[in-house]
């Protein structure tokens, strides 16, 4: 070879070599197999744009779920600016220059149209008469206090309200959730899934509706946003049961704090299958006790919702309600109903269709919300 051939193979090796190690310096690194591990720690999480995703971050988009307090003020200023006829209206018969018994019947009627129910209207208007005829009042801020007391004792601030999540040692807290179909079941679990996320709980998700083909990936979705897990079948019309049992293996194997558990809307005239839903509750608690059974219920339903509600608390053991689309107050008697008619807590309320639209339940708040 001569010298001149030779320097020519030596400069062109050095303009390939170069050319490879360039490449090298600028290819992105290649993700691990199964992407990148996920977090749910949201102190960890980058900062959110306006349209919620999380910047420059090498894990899953997440959303950064708002605070507990953040949610009760922004609900209860949408409860104050809804639809407010029932406290409203009942002001304004209180507020009549002579109140007899015509007025009164309206007063009462007034409370079944928002659902307060028979007997908690007529226990209502006899105590708001009682008071009003031994103190002779007339002034609108008295008439407004005596009914916000009366209508708050109805309410019960002394009930025990708290979503029971705390973990014990070895086992999450496991809730269950129920109800029929339509009432918003299965993202009223993605949106707790959020509340318990806000709260940097380490939640994992049961997808045991497995009768309705979306509902998995509806869930898993939910869950997706917010850095949280989903344990489901692939196999449609799988057993419910060992769906839900194997979500809370999974969840004790992975020491997460709380396991939420989606199950199929039921039709409550439906015996058999309220049996099924007896059944996973059984066959849950083989791995660990249920926590909670919280039953969602349309609060535009009505009396029909308490029907709904009869029928799931003889099938398995309710703990408390979460009531949905409870975004006009002069149905929101519906409360009063269902907690005297169970004997068991309004624990969630949801207001509206967004993503942190569910808050704790706060009998002051809601009744104040009433009647401002």
């Amino acid at each position: 070879m001569t010298p001149e051939l030779m320097w020519i193979v030596i400069a062109a090796a050095a303009v390939v070599l170069l050319v490879v190690f360039g490449v090298l310096l600028l290819r992105k690194p290649k993700a691990p197999k199964g992407g990148y591990p996920g977090t749910r720690d949201m102190d960890d999480v980058p900062d959110i744009t306006d349209e919620g995703v999380v910047e420059d971050s090498p894990v899953a988009t997440l959303e950064r779920p708002e605070s507990a307090r953040g949610r009760l003020e922004r609900l209860r200023g949408r409860l104050a600016k809804s639809n407010t006829v029932l406290g409203k209206g009942l002001l304004k018969l209180l507020s009549r220059e002579r109140i007899d018994q015509d007025t009164w019947d309206e007063i009462e009627d007034t409370l079944l149209m928002a659902d307060l129910g028979t007997d908690a209207s007529v226990e209502l208007v006899e105590n708001l008469k009682k008071r009003v005829r031994v103190t002779g009042t007339k002034d609108p801020g008295e008439l407004k206090a005596l009914l916000r007391e009366e209508m708050l004792a109805l309410v019960d601030p002394t009930l025990d309200r708290s979503v029971r999540t705390e973990a014990v040692p070895g086992k999450p807290a496991v809730v269950l959730v129920v109800g029929v179909n339509g009432v918003g079941k299965t993202t009223t679990v993605g949106k707790l899934a959020r509340v318990l996320v806000a709260e940097d709980k380490d939640v994992l998700l049961g997808a045991a509706d497995t009768f309705r083909a979306a509902a998995a990936d509806q869930l898993e979705t939910w869950g997706a946003r917010v850095g949280v897990p989903t344990v489901r079948s692939e196999q449609e019309g799988a057993d419910p049961a060992s769906v839900a049992y194997d979500a809370v293996k999974a969840g004790i194997d992975q020491e997460a704090d709380v396991v939420l558990v989606d199950t199929a809307g039921r039709l409550q005239n439906k015996a058999g299958l309220m049996d099924q839903l007896g059944k996973v509750k059984r066959v849950i608690e083989k791995a660990a006790e249920v926590d909670e059974v919280l039953l969602v219920i349309d609060a535009t339903t009505g009396q029909n919702g308490m029907a709904q509600a009869k029928v799931f608390a003889e099938a398995v053991d309710i703990t408390g309600i979460v009531l949905t689309k409870l975004d006009g107050t002069a149905k929101g008697g519906i409360v009063v109903a269902i907690q005297r008619g169970l004997g068991v807590p309004v624990k969630l309320i949801g207001l509206g269709e967004g993503p942190d639209d569910l808050a704790p339940f706060n009998a002051e708040q809601f009744v104040d919300a009433i009647i401002d």
